[in-house]
């Protein structure tokens, strides 16, 4: 199931795990191997994972790697998921290949394996992975890297339709959508980026997934909190970020540690210690100080059905 000792740490290096974790992955190859308990468990995880490889799964369908990590021993627990990533890679890669997915797409995507664990060690200051559900969407054919951003293959859920539906664009439950994504480590969200990843989109989007039609993005955020405008001059990215949407909704339970998370790093820093060396963190951090509260908001836009632009998650340098 996995690669032997010397091309393990080749296929780490092409996702991009961080620099300090591929020596950690390749020593705990050895226990893997070693424990039948535990080959048998990544053999179910990848059989999972690739089963109707490429189909959009229903939010709790499909393999939950968040929860089978919990089965694994405690020394392997914490990076288990990127071994179950590095044994359904061949398929992943084969899949794109079948597409017709340009081979930079499919590294730029899959390299988010060293993004979580980049974030993880930022985080826990040890190896591991932070979040293994998410990698899922990416080696399931669900999700790409286009440019600045991610897109998700998804469909509407009763809520997302009624409200795309008030807000002008008439959608049912179950209809098509792309969800947008901002990843991390990946240099400012500024409005020329966001451009071209839109654009790549709606190119990439026709030609590889041709018998789909994506008529709407969305995206579900903290950035689309409305109040972030009494903070953050006009011409700034998140500003001009949230004005490439048409907003539908906001949450109405505080989503605190979002910003927090995103911005500083860890959702458990204490609000009073937040820094207050940017523009972000000084709006985050004295909003929270003053006893205000953040929301995820909602907002979509039409994508583009030529070859043109368009208007416009994980949070990068914003």
């Amino acid at each position: 199931m996995l690669p032997d000792t010397d091309e393990l740490a080749e296929v780490l290096l092409d996702l991009a795990v961080p620099h300090e974790d591929i020596n950690v992955l390749v020593a705990l190859r050895r226990t893997v191997v070693a424990d039948a308990g535990v080959l048998r468990l990544l053999e179910e995880c990848v059989e999972a994972l690739v089963r109707d490889m490429g189909q959009i799964v229903e939010y709790g369908d499909g393999l939950q790697l968040g929860h089978r990590v919990a089965e694994v021993p405690a020394a392997l627990r914490r990076s288990f998921a990127a071994y179950v990533c590095v044994a359904a890679l061949p398929h992943t890669s084969a899949y794109h290949r079948a597409r017709g997915v340009p081979a930079d797409v499919s590294r730029r995507t899959l390299t988010d394996l060293g993004r979580n664990m980049a974030v993880h060690r930022r985080r826990h200051g040890t190896c591991g992975v932070q979040s293994p559900q998410w990698l899922v969407l990416h080696f399931r054919g669900e999700l790409y890297q286009l440019g600045r951003l991610h897109f998700q293959r998804t469909r509407l859920w009763q809520r997302a339709a009624r409200e795309l539906t008030a807000a002008g664009m008439e959608a049912a439950a179950g209809t098509l959508s792309l969800d947008l994504h901002i990843p991390d480590y990946l240099g400012p969200l500024t409005p020329a980026a966001c451009d071209r990843a839109v654009a790549r989109a709606g190119v990439f989007f026709r030609a590889h997934y041709p018998e789909e039609e994506y008529r709407a993005a969305m995206c579900h955020s903290w950035l689309l909190d409305p109040q972030l405008k009494r903070y953050l001059p006009a011409d700034s990215n998140i500003v001009r970020f949230q004005e490439r949407f048409r907003l539908t909704a906001q949450d109405t339970e505080p989503a605190d540690t979002e910003p927090v998370q995103f911005v500083f790093g860890d959702p458990e820093l204490p609000v009073e210690a937040l820094p207050r060396r940017t523009s972000v963190e000084r709006a985050v951090g004295d909003h929270l100080r003053s006893g205000g509260h953040w929301y995820v908001g909602h907002g979509w836009f039409p994508m583009p059905t030529g070859g043109g632009g368009g208007g416009g998650g994980d949070q990068g340098s914003l």
